[in-house]
């Protein structure tokens, strides 16, 4: 299993925190591994309530509408990825 950054090992801990996911533990979440459709059994619900989580923890908000979404949300990489991005435009 490919390693976690610092920031994704972050985002993990919320998610598995914001999600009640008692059965998993942060560190364990494979960062390249769907986070949807995959072993997870996460589902669109699940998916506002990481927006909700995301927004409130780091400031960004994650539209339902987004064009991105399902390359955002693809992964714990990809969204982690999405977060820093969105961090340092809003700075610039």
């Amino acid at each position: 299993m490919p390693m976690q950054s610092p920031a994704e090992q972050e985002l993990a801990e919320l998610i598995v925190s914001s999600l009640n996911l008692e059965h998993l533990r942060a560190a364990d979440l494979d960062p390249e591994a769907p986070l949807f459709g995959g072993s997870l059994g996460l589902d669109s619900i699940d998916a506002l309530e990481i927006a909700l989580a995301v927004s409130r923890h780091y400031g960004i908000h994650l539209r339902a509408d987004h064009a991105d979404n399902r390359h955002i949300f693809a992964n714990l990489r990809a969204l982690a990825q999405h977060i820093e991005h969105e961090r340092r435009a809003s700075v610039v």
